[in-house]
């Protein structure tokens, strides 16, 4: 179910002080300089956008500065971005305003003025509570760093706090995750993201997994935290609602929530992604070649694709699959495209999926290959559309599901050229 308002903002702030040997994403290392020179080419750009504004008149439910570290930039700055951004699009009453942190790189006073200057939701990167579990990703600070913000945060008058963390570390152990989860709900966050360690082509991680200098990520020890995470958050009060985030009730995510139920949101910054009236369009990943464009009048967009109608189903079929709610067929539309139609059969078959009446959902099972899912709708699109009944999982029995499945092969097959 989309938010009353489904718009948003997003700003990629493209520094850090270091990177993680996990990381793989754009970033360039923090200057001062550089980062007078980023805040004055991204006002320019989000001006360029207020000026032929790509939203309808709405103002947006939400606005989230990621990363890359924003609150690399100093509290000042961020406020400034905030302050033209609301100008230039408006902001709902009830909106979301999110600014991701690393712990250690604020203090009581730039939280304050964080806070008293809009924002109303801290995202920190805690990642572990375990010393030897940052350092050997290369994790800068420490678990007192996280424990302190967390206090200063609410003494600043942020009551909308998410802390990331991060399963399959090097090293970890069922026993330490255990006590991460533990300290970390004694911190009584709002919001949790849970993410599997993933090895990134090029990361410094990689290269020590090569050179044998630290394990490879084991998928049935990370399959095991991850059952623990549920178990453990779920038994506190906390709402799996979407693959890797929990919350108490009413602080689910809207930014995220945007980009799993087919809502519009722009993104500005380098490397930044943007959704709207049915176009994907993305900025280039080179900090000079940002300021280049912009300063030459031009919006540094460096692709851009309108989606078919078929694309823009099967997207938001799988985006929407992330949420544990589930999808409700018909909104999809993806019912008009026959091969769709398979693949959901053949994915329920598979147990990867499941389905009630018209609401399809991933199984327990489907949540950790959720990327195989998604190639497989993706493959299985046609353009075709489909005349017939809708599907009804409640009404088919499973082992006639297999039968179903194969009757949309034949059908599929004699529609093809």
């Amino acid at each position: 179910m989309r938010q009353a308002t489904d718009q948003g903002l997003y700003i990629h702030v493209p520094f850090c002080h270091q990177r993680c040997h996990f990381c793989a994403f754009y970033l360039e290392i923090h200057h001062q300089r550089a980062a007078a020179e980023f805040v004055a080419s991204l006002l320019t750009e989000l001006h360029l956008y207020a000026d032929a504004s790509p939203f309808d008149a709405r103002p947006l439910g939400s606005i989230y500065f990621g990363g890359g570290t924003p609150t690399t930039l100093d509290a000042a700055q961020l406020t400034r971005i905030l302050s033209a951004a609301v100008d230039a699009f408006g902001l709902a009453s009830d909106a979301e305003v999110t600014v991701e942190a690393h712990p250690g790189s604020v203090t009581l006073e730039s939280v304050r003025t964080l806070r008293s200057g809009g924002f109303t939701r801290l995202s920190l990167g805690a990642e572990s509570m375990n010393q030897g579990e940052l350092d050997r990703v290369g994790r800068p600070g420490s678990p007192l760093n996280t424990r302190q913000v967390v206090t200063i945060a609410r003494e600043a008058g942020f009551e909308n706090i998410n802390l990331d963390l991060m399963y399959g570390l090097p090293g970890q152990t069922v026993e330490s995750w255990t006590r991460s989860l533990q300290e970390i709900l004694a911190l009584n966050p709002t919001h949790l993201s849970c993410y599997a360690l993933t090895v990134e082509d090029g990361t410094a991680l990689q290269t020590a997994i090569r050179r044998g200098m630290v394990p490879a990520p084991d998928e049935s020890l990370q399959n095991e935290l991850e059952d623990l995470a549920e178990t453990t958050l779920t038994g506190a009060g906390y709402r799996r609602y979407e693959i890797s985030n929990y919350s108490l009730p009413g602080f689910a995510s809207r930014h995220n929530r945007l980009h799993w139920t087919g809502g519009h949101y722009l993104g500005l910054g380098p490397s930044a992604q943007s959704y709207v009236g049915g176009r994907r369009f993305g900025n280039v990943s080179n900090l000079a070649a940002y300021h280049s464009s912009l300063q030459n009048g031009r919006r540094p967009v460096s692709e851009s694709e309108q989606l078919s109608r078929a694309h823009e189903t099967c997207e938001r079929l799988t985006f929407g699959l992330r949420l544990t709610e589930g999808v409700v067929l018909d909104e999809t539309g993806a019912l008009s495209f026959p091969g769709l139609r398979h693949a959901i059969a053949t994915l329920t078959v598979d147990g990867l999926l499941e389905g009630n009446g018209n609401v399809v959902r991933l199984s327990s099972r489907g949540r950790r290959y959720a990327d195989t899912v998604a190639v497989a709708l993706l493959a299985g699109l046609e353009e075709a559309p489909y005349r017939g009944s809708a599907l009804d999982f409640s009404a088919l029995p499973r082992q006639q599901c297999t039968a179903a499945a194969n009757d949309m092969i034949v059908e599929q097959d004699a529609a093809s050229p």
